[in-house]
C-alpha cells in the first residue's frame, strides 16, 4: 500500500501525491510531473534537502556532505533517498514554479449559503465528478467569483476528507463575493477554484497547542480541529476566540461540539465592543492564562486582521514568552492575495 505525500513548496503551494511501494519521494514527484530539486539521485549531493513536516520514513542511505547527523535529527532528509513509512507532510525549499507545478484547478457545485449573522455567511461546496482534493486543515483556495474574473482567499472550515467543502467568512457590504453569495447564489452554480495553498496549517502535535482566532479566522482552526477530533492529541488544545462586536461571534455551537469531541479541548470566547453584552470582554490576550503557554513549551497559532496578529507579537515580547512554533496568518478584507513569509488572504 502506498503513502500520500504533501509536498509544500516556498511560495505556499501544496500538491498530494501518492508515493507507490519502494519507491523513493523523488521518484513519486518526478513520476507525475513535479520536478523538485534534484541532481545525482545518490544522497551525495544535498540538492533535494527537504524537511519532514509530519509522518515516519526511512532517510536511506547518503554521505555526510550531503546530510549531517544533525540535520537528520531535526527532520531533514534527502528525497532521493527517503521512503515513506506513513502519509508524509513535506516541506520543499523551492517555489512551485522552479518545480514546474502550481495549485490544481477544481470545479465545484455550490451546495448552500448560510447566513449565520449580519456580518457573517457559510458556504459550502462539492467537486463534480470524482476529482479528489486532498489539503492540510488550515489550509485555503482561491475561488472564482462566478461572473467575474476574480478570485477571493478562503480557509476550509471542513476537515481533510470531508465530502462537503465548507467556508465561514465575513460578508463586507460591497464585497463582491459576499454580494453574489447574498444576491445571485442557488444551491448547483457551478463554481471555479484554485488549491489548496498557505503554509498555515496543522503540525504534527508534539507539545500543547494555543489557537487564536479572530472573527473569521475561526475558519482554519474548525479545519484543525475537525482533524484532532478524527486524529486525536496526547496535549491539551485552548482556543481563544475574539470578535469585535456581539453579532460577530458565530461558531460556538460547533466549538461546543468539538469540547465534547475532545476530551484534551478547551476555549473562551470574548468581545472587544465596550457595549457588548457578552460576559467575556476584551481582546484574546486578556485570556490568555499561564497554563495555555506552558512556560513558552506551546506551539503558538494564531489567525486574524493584521493589527491582532502585531498584537498579540508584542504581548508575547512583554510577557517574555517564547512558544516552540509560531505560526500566523494574516487576512484583510481587500486587496491581492500575496505570500510573504505569512499568508495575507482577502474576506469580501
Amino acid at each position: 500500500m502506498g503513502h500520500n505525500i504533501a509536498l509544500n513548496f516556498e511560495d505556499g503551494v501544496t500538491r498530494f501525491v501518492e508515493c507507490r511501494p519502494g519507491e523513493t519521494v523523488a521518484e513519486a514527484s518526478y513520476r507525475v510531473g513535479i520536478n523538485i530539486p534534484l541532481d545525482c539521485r545518490d544522497g551525495a549531493c544535498g540538492t533535494c534537502k527537504c524537511h519532514a513536516e509530519s509522518g515516519d520514513y526511512d532517510g536511506g542511505d547518503y554521505i555526510e556532505d550531503a546530510l549531517t547527523d544533525e540535520e537528520a535529527a531535526q527532520g531533514y532528509a534527502l528525497a532521493c533517498q527517503m521512503r515513506p513509512k506513513t502519509d508524509l507532510v513535506i516541506a520543499i525549499a523551492a517555489s512551485s514554479e522552479v518545480c514546474k507545478t502550481a495549485g490544481q484547478n477544481f470545479k465545484a457545485r455550490l451546495n448552500a449559503v448560510e447566513r449565520l449573522s449580519p456580518t457573517s455567511i457559510a458556504f459550502s461546496l462539492s467537486l463534480e465528478g470524482n476529482d479528489g482534493l486532498g489539503y492540510l486543515a488550515g489550509q485555503y483556495v482561491n475561488v472564482l467569483v462566478p461572473g467575474t474574473d476574480q478570485r477571493r482567499s478562503y480557509s476550509f472550515s471542513s476537515p481533510p476528507g470531508a465530502t462537503e467543502l465548507s467556508f465561514l467568512i465575513r460578508d463586507i457590504p460591497r464585497g463582491v463575493m459576499s454580494t453574489f453569495l447574498r444576491e445571485n447564489a442557488r444551491p448547483g452554480t457551478q463554481m471555479e477554484f484554485i488549491g489548496p495553498s498557505g503554509s498555515f496549517y496543522l503540525r504534527e502535535i508534539k507539545r500543547p497547542l494555543l489557537f487564536l482566532a479572530g472573527g473569521t479566522g475561526l475558519a482554519p482552526f474548525l479545519s484543525m480541529l475537525g482533524r484532532i477530533a478524527a486524529t486525536g492529541s496526547a496535549h491539551p488544545v485552548h482556543l481563544v476566540y475574539g470578535v469585535t462586536n456581539d453579532e460577530d461571534l458565530v461558531g460556538v455551537d460547533q466549538l461546543e461540539q468539538f469540547a465534547e469531541r475532545i476530551p484534551n479541548f478547551t476555549f473562551s470566547c470574548c468581545v472587544a465592543a465596550d457595549a457588548s453584552a457578552y460576559p467575556r470582554k476584551g481582546y484574546v490576550t486578556r485570556y490568555i492564562e499561564p497554563a495555555h503557554v506552558n512556560g513558552g513549551d506551546v506551539d503558538v497559532y494564531l489567525c486574524g486582521p493584521p493589527p491582532m496578529v502585531e498584537a498579540v507579537r508584542g504581548w508575547l515580547g512583554e510577557q517574555g514568552i517564547a512558544p516552540a512554533n509560531f505560526y500566523f496568518e494574516k487576512f484583510s478584507p481587500s486587496g491581492a492575495v500575496t505570500t510573504i513569509g505569512e499568508t495575507h488572504r482577502q474576506a469580501a
